[in-house]
């Protein structure tokens, strides 16, 4: 695959890794002019096949809360421009990741249709200014690892010049101040040879304390990055179990678990990491929720550069909460119907397990969107240095709030044949809702998230 370095990037990766580099102030300087404000560079490609970007997407006439958005999408009578299936890959291949190349070769009929690109993924006002404020102040904890300074909302690191800068860009991704999923699907595809699928559904809750509008710092509500509730309402053997966790910028995440059978809450210190959630058969490690969450610290991050690459995109078939969930879920994989690619210019970090630390997957590589700062791929390798895992994450505008975000994930597992698609509000009849900044909602407040309100919100 063809690399695309900006200078920085390729004095960056001509030195040690590890170093410490900052972006310049010639650099910080093209923000708003060649590159977007949140960094990523404004022009097409040279071909074509990638369009200028466009500026954030305006929600369109007639379009509320509550309609299924890819009826009111502008673009929705699209066709593909091509299908890429087993007999073409290699014609393609310079445009794919090594996951979605091992899929398409080993996934009895697995296809990619190509849509064209469309570059209207953008960020309120509010949250640009603060990345122009914050761009030049934004650091990295002495660890190594952690976000020590910011301004948020905002991206810390529109110009990048290490991995890490990279993964927080990611982390501290836009979404409001919270979310609010009534009811989600988890589905994990049956055994090959035989069995029944697993299908979860739940309900959730995320909390972004730094997502109002204002300047917010690490360092605010006690170091608190994310709060997250998730509550089983199917199938019947885990009802009424649930599950709080909280995660820092600076240190380990909190997990509390209620039990049923025991009606008690139990903190289990270690639900993080690669540790597997229950429920799931083995399928999903804790830190594979979007592809990528939680704490990056057991990795250290490398700067690959940047590259073009066909990606998840304006993926509004996987909100579609009028849809069946059978209308998503093939023998093998994600249906191709519900899965749409475009051609767009990600930043490639890899991430290797540090020394002394394990992690079932020693090594993980990210593509991430130069537009949004989203991840749109990944690939998990196991200890033998083959793909385990190709992940993928379904990227769609989010009018309400102006900008995009994931709207459900899929883990290939290349090993056991297995699939689980995660988060989806695909069959339940019920479309995800954000807080606007300034909800006075209850739950959207740091004691929500604790242990102790676990066991008063839980049900059995």
């Amino acid at each position: 695959m063809k690399l695309h370095y900006s200078p920085l990037v390729a004095l960056l990766l001509g030195c040690l890794s590890g170093s410490a580099w900052s972006a310049s102030p010639q650099d910080l300087a093209r923000l708003g002019k060649d590159l977007t404000p949140v960094g990523a560079q404004k022009g097409g490609n040279q071909d074509g096949t990638i369009p200028a970007f466009a500026g954030n997407q305006a929600a369109p006439a007639g379009w509320a809360w509550g309609k299924p958005r890819g009826d009111f999408w502008p673009y929705r009578s699209e066709k593909p421009l091509f299908v890429i299936d087993a007999s073409n890959v290699d014609k393609y291949a310079d445009k794919l990741t090594p996951g979605q190349i091992q899929m398409l070769k080993q996934v009895k009929g697995y296809t990619m249709p190509v849509y064209p690109t469309h570059r209207e993924c953008g960020l309120p006002d509010f949250v640009l200014e603060n990345t122009k404020e914050g761009a030049a102040s934004s650091a990295i904890g002495k660890d190594g690892w952690s976000l020590a300074k910011a301004t948020l909302p905002g991206v810390p690191f529109p110009v990048p010049s290490t991995g890490i800068e990279v993964m927080w860009n990611w982390l501290m991704r836009y979404q409001s101040a919270g979310i609010d999923e009534p009811a989600s699907y988890e589905y994990v595809s049956p055994r090959p040879g035989g069995g029944n699928p697993i299908i979860v559904r739940a309900k959730q809750i995320y909390y972004f304390p730094w997502g109002g509008k204002g300047r917010h710092a690490p360092q605010d509500n006690g170091g608190l990055q994310m709060g997250n509730y998730y509550g089983y309402t199917e199938p019947a053997a885990l009802a009424g179990q649930g599950v709080i966790q909280r995660y820092y910028f600076d240190k380990d995440a909190d997990s509390y678990y209620y039990f049923t059978g025991q009606r008690r809450v139990r903190r289990l210190p270690s639900y993080t990491y690669d540790s597997p959630l229950i429920g799931y058969e083995n399928e999903y490690p804790a830190d594979s929720g979007w592809v990528f969450m939680g704490n990056p610290d057991r990795f250290d991050w490398r700067l690959v550069g940047k590259k073009e690459i066909y990606v998840p995109y304006n993926n509004f078939a996987m909100q579609n909460f009028n849809a069946k969930l059978a209308d998503a879920t093939g023998p093998n994989a994600v249906n191709a119907s519900m899965r749409r690619y475009e051609l767009h210019r990600v930043w490639e970090i890899e991430g290797t397990v540090k020394s002394g630390v394990r992690h079932s997957t020693p090594k993980k590589v990210l593509y991430v969107d130069e537009d949004s700062w989203l991840v749109a791929l990944g690939d998990d390798y196991d200890a033998q240095g083959k793909i385990w895992k190709e992940k993928e994450n379904f990227v769609a505008p989010q009018w309400e709030i102006g900008a995009c975000v994931p709207v459900a994930d899929v883990f290939n597992d290349l090993v056991s044949g297995r699939y689980l698609l995660d988060q989806t509000v695909v069959g339940t009849g019920m479309d995800m809702k954000f807080f606007p900044p300034g909800s006075n909602d209850p739950r959207l407040t740091e004691s929500y998230f604790t242990g102790e309100n676990l066991g008063t919100i839980s049900e059995r």
